[in-house]
């Protein structure tokens, strides 16, 4: 076997729970498909991938090293992304209850593509533990001989199976029976996410940089 394969397999063999873990990025796509539909969730789902090969771009050329070195640096990031969750659970918790319709087909409160892509790039953008999770995760399982481009390889196969894991979640949360069973809670939807993207607000704001 390959060394490079080898050393793909360990990766995705620890970040594979990461992607399951609930955070702020699978309350985001949950809301969207849930509120906003199928396209808005999936869109969403491109934007949270996109936004990982931001951070694995900035760690492999080694700016993330700074930006964990700097406690000034982290601290600008944690702050912005603890008032954007904040802001966005504040939003939720206001918003009327969300109609939500049996079928994907005919989404209450449809949004734009641009905007569902920036949601869920914006939510993990300003997260600064993936950078200390990415830094972590390759000093500790690649080595420093690997070769940039196929560091930023790996980083293509994590995004693209973060993307179809928050698609896969998105598609089933729109099935038309679980979006039934879904409707009929219609009137938490709006609350409980909300409190949970607030929670995660807070919980961004008391890290720290270890």
């Amino acid at each position: 076997m390959s060394p490079y394969l080898a050393e793909l397999a360990s990766v995705m063999a620890v970040f594979s729970f990461a992607i399951v873990a609930p955070g702020a990025d699978t309350a985001m796509v949950m809301r969207q498909s849930l509120v906003h539909g199928r396209r808005a969730g999936i869109l969403t789902a491109f934007g949270v991938g996109t936004s990982l090969l931001f951070h694995l771009t900035y760690t492999i050329l080694g700016l993330g090293l700074i930006v964990s070195q700097s406690l000034l640096l982290f601290s600008v990031i944690k702050w912005a992304g603890a008032a954007y969750l904040t802001y966005m659970g504040i939003m939720a918790l206001r918003a009327p209850a969300p109609v939500l319709p049996e079928a994907d087909a005919g989404v209450a409160t449809p949004m734009g593509d641009g905007r569902a892509f920036g949601l869920g790039f914006v939510t993990n953008a300003l997260n600064p533990k993936p950078i200390l999770f990415f830094l972590s995760l390759f000093s500790a399982l690649v080595s420093h001989q690997t070769p940039a481009l196929v560091k930023g390889a790996y980083g293509l196969v994590m995004a693209s199976c973060l993307i179809l894991w928050f698609s896969a979640v998105s598609c089933f949360l729109t099935m038309p029976r679980v979006r039934h069973a879904f409707s009929r809670a219609g009137v938490w939807i709006s609350r409980v996410t909300g409190a949970v993207f607030i929670a995660f607000g807070v919980r961004l704001a008391l890290s720290r940089a270890e």
